[in-house]
């Protein structure tokens, strides 16, 4: 019996195991699971507690890298000022001002034939802000007569706001106008709210409902399609992540628009939004946010978008290219009035409002630029200016505003000219003018500050800058910086000079032999009239008699500063120059001597409006003001009788104008540089290829210059007479001393011991103090009473 039983209690103890065996499994199981999860609650607290810092850090740091904005100069409004309707209206264009028939809102504006009534905007200046109020312009022919404010009250000095006219941008191109909530027109954030997240200030950074829609319609096309995303969620995909419709950046968008939720308020949260979402491209350059979407679409501020422009903007938000405005225009204005009808649908606009928007037009400029773009060859030179001061990274990333002395009213004027005539001559000429190129640079003689600039034809086009890049024979231009060296040398004006053949023999072993444009010399002439008639051989004779050394010497003084080589050529024009650096050599002459750096920029401030840096003018004697006064006589000979002559024929004669024609060798350049009392112009036209020309400096460049003064109306030149100087009557033709009753007499300047030691006898006796008294249009021309 018991060998019996023995089995027996064996098979149940196998039986009672097996349980054991699977309970110890399951606990060993659960402890790896506990240990796992625990393990991975750790991992994701440090995870989440890291994603935290990096959201905060970067919302509550610097959300973006922003470009420096430049500004041209405020056009600043007083009485009497001399500015014409035509004027007025050449600023507010290029501000984006709306022309309407009545103004009732900031960035309006009435124009009338004598009158101007503006709604200004307002701007913060540096020195403080500029209030927006409604002004009315009086005008009296082309001057400025009165300013009254709305009260009618006379005010004595108002400023437009300055024109944007570019940036500087970061590397990822990215561009935005920054604007804050409360800047933003209540219709923007209701279109917003309504047409992209409705529960947008009730969710806590995700909406459970949007996920589970989108989820069920994920499902049922069996693809990634839709997201769900709130205001919240779009904003952490496009400040911190990437716009790739995986799973993975989905899900790491629901933790991050949660704890972004957790730590700042939804106002915080949208006025971010505003400044980031992408709302088109122009060219490589990508527009976001909504401050600038609305100067890109319609050339105003945000604040004076109407609803169905606002609308428009809000609507794009889900597909920029696709509901692109200026290339699907009805795709655009569906989705447009969708944003107009959920609108009247939450009850933000009535029945009425809605039936009166949905039948407006887009109101989309036709232009695809932003006004920042017009002025491509002047923000160059800002830009090479400010690299001399600024780090890169600072200038694209740091927000800083640039303020300049560009003037939009002599842009438009210059480029109008120059097109103009570039046009007039390739007609005239056909072929023998085709793909002619053209720049010009515009300064204040009187400051040295750069009023405009043209890098080409294509006054739009951010290529090759031929203002400042094209360095080009300049011909007789340089012919003035012969003659300044001779008149710091002993030389006066009647000095009488060689217009004989010159001949020299170069290293090379060939021979360098000038001609006269006529291919004739002339005998002894007087210095002035060398000048006057741009004489080659005269020029080449006293060039190498004072020695090419000292002539490179005083173009250095007159602010010339690359290296030039002692080649006999340079005393008629082979040294090449680009249009700035001629500019800098011509102002001066026009400053009476004193050499000052051309400026473009007058102030750097921080985003806030701190001022960095100023640019003051930096001025220095180079040449005596006495022998400058000489050259300034003879270079207005050269436009009374010489080879620029023909601008009194478009030009009032009271207009005194000094100036220098220029053909480089094969007629190649055709140059202009002058000066009148309030502008200096230099203009170059020629060929890229550098093919000959069918006409001269004075049948091309000069027609532009005088174009454009003729449109610009400027002041007469007047010139100062020196402490060292004396007016005395000299016979034309010899330089004698003579009497202003004798025929052929005329006034010239002269040094202090360097007056003519003989004189004239036309049979008149000598008046007493004759010799300092000037004819009336001489007086006229220097002002020496």
């Amino acid at each position: 019996m018991n060998k019996k039983r023995t089995p027996a209690k064996k098979t149940s103890r196998k039986r009672t195991a097996k349980p054991q065996v699977k309970k110890s499994l399951w606990r060993s199981f659960g402890v790896f699971l506990l240990k796992l999860t625990l393990i991975g609650a750790v991992i994701g607290s440090i995870g989440l507690i890291y994603l935290d810092a990096q959201i905060r850090q970067q919302f509550e740091g610097k959300r973006w890298a922003l470009p420096a904005k430049v500004y041209a100069r405020p056009l600043e409004l007083y009485s009497g000022l001399a500015i014409s309707t035509k004027d007025v209206k050449v600023e507010l264009a290029g501000l984006g001002y709306q022309l309407v028939s009545k103004a009732t809102q900031p960035g309006q504006a009435e124009i009338a034939k004598r009158r101007i009534r503006v709604y200004t905007r307002g701007f913060e200046f540096p020195d403080g802000l500029e209030r927006s109020q409604k002004l009315l312009l009086d005008f009296k022919g082309e001057q400025l007569s009165r300013i009254r404010n709305s009260k009618g009250q006379t005010v004595n000095l108002a400023r437009l706001e300055p024109v944007l006219i570019g940036g500087i941008y970061p590397q990822n191109n990215e561009d935005r106008d920054l604007i804050r909530l409360d800047e933003a027109p209540t219709s923007l954030t209701d279109a917003l709210i309504a047409i992209e997240d409705q529960s947008y200030y009730d969710h806590f950074g995700v909406s459970p409902k949007g996920i589970a829609r989108a989820m069920w319609v994920n499902l049922r096309v069996g693809r990634f399609v839709q997201g769900g995303s709130t205001l919240t969620q779009q904003l952490i995909k496009n400040f911190y992540l990437t716009s790739d419709r995986t799973l993975a950046r989905k899900l790491m968008e629901i933790p991050m628009a949660i704890l972004l939720d957790f730590h700042y308020s939804k106002d915080e949260i949208l006025e971010a939004y505003l400044n980031e979402v992408y709302l088109g491209q122009e060219g490589s350059r990508a527009i976001h946010g909504f401050g600038l979407a609305a100067q890109y679409y319609f050339s105003q501020p945000l604040q004076e978008l109407k609803l169905s422009q606002v609308a428009l903007l809000a609507g794009m938000v889900k597909g920029p290219s696709y509901y692109d405005p200026r290339r699907h225009p009805e795709r655009a204005k569906k989705r447009r009035d969708l944003v107009l009808r959920v609108l009247r649908d939450e009850g933000k606009i009535n029945e009425d409002t809605y039936q009166k928007t949905i039948n407006k037009s887009l109101g989309v400029v036709k232009q695809k630029s932003l006004l920042k773009g017009a002025y491509p060859a002047y923000l160059d030179l800002v830009k090479r200016q400010l690299r001399e001061s600024y780090h890169e990274e600072d200038l694209r990333t740091e927000g800083l505003r640039v303020f300049t002395g560009l003037n939009p009213i002599v842009q438009a004027k210059a480029e109008a000219a120059l097109v103009n005539t570039i046009k007039s001559l390739e007609k005239r000429y056909g072929k023998r003018a085709a793909d002619l190129e053209g720049s010009m640079v515009v300064t204040d003689p009187q400051t040295g500050e750069v009023l405009s600039i043209i890098g080409g034809k294509s006054t739009r086009y951010e290529g090759f800058n031929r203002a400042l890049d094209a360095v080009r024979p300049i011909g007789s231009l340089v012919k003035p910086a012969v003659y300044l060296t001779a008149l710091e040398n002993g030389y006066s004006l009647v000095s009488p000079l060689d217009d004989e053949p010159v001949s020299v023999e170069m290293p090379s072993g060939q021979v360098w032999e000038p001609q006269n444009f006529d291919k004739k010399s002339h005998g002894v002439v007087p210095l002035h009239q060398a000048l006057a008639r741009s004489y080659n051989l005269s020029t080449a004779n006293l060039g190498m008699s004072l020695g090419i050394d000292k002539v490179i010497g005083t173009m250095q003084d007159l602010g010339v500063s690359r290296e030039m080589d002692e080649y006999p050529s340079l005393l008629l024009g082979a040294q090449g120059l680009p249009v700035v650096e001629v500019a800098t050599m011509y102002q001066t002459i026009a400053a009476n001597g004193f050499q000052m750096p051309l400026r473009a920029i007058r102030m750097v401030t921080d985003s806030q409006g701190m001022e960095l840096s100023r640019y003051p003018f930096n001025v220095k004697q180079t040449v005596s003001a006495e022998s400058v006064h000489l050259l300034q006589y003879a270079m207005q000979e050269v436009a009374r009788e010489g080879t620029a002559r023909s601008v009194y024929s478009h030009l009032p004669s009271n207009l005194n104008v000094a100036g220098k024609t220029g053909t480089s060798n094969d007629q190649r350049d055709s140059w202009f540089a002058g000066f009148t009392g309030s502008r200096l112009a230099v203009v170059w036209l020629g060929r890229d290829d550098n093919s000959a020309l069918p006409f001269t400096g004075s049948g091309g460049a000069l027609k532009v210059w005088t174009a454009y003064m003729k449109a610009d109306k400027p002041e007469p030149f007047q010139a100062p007479v020196p402490e060292g100087v004396e007016y005395l009557w000299v016979d034309k033709e010899t330089g004698y001393l003579s009497d202003e009753r004798c025929q052929g007499a005329i006034p010239v300047p002269f040094q202090n011991g360097s007056k003519p030691q003989y004189r004239v006898d036309c049979g008149v006796e000598p008046v007493q103090n004759s010799e300092s008294k000037p004819l009336d249009w001489f007086r006229r021309w220097f002002r020496q009473e």
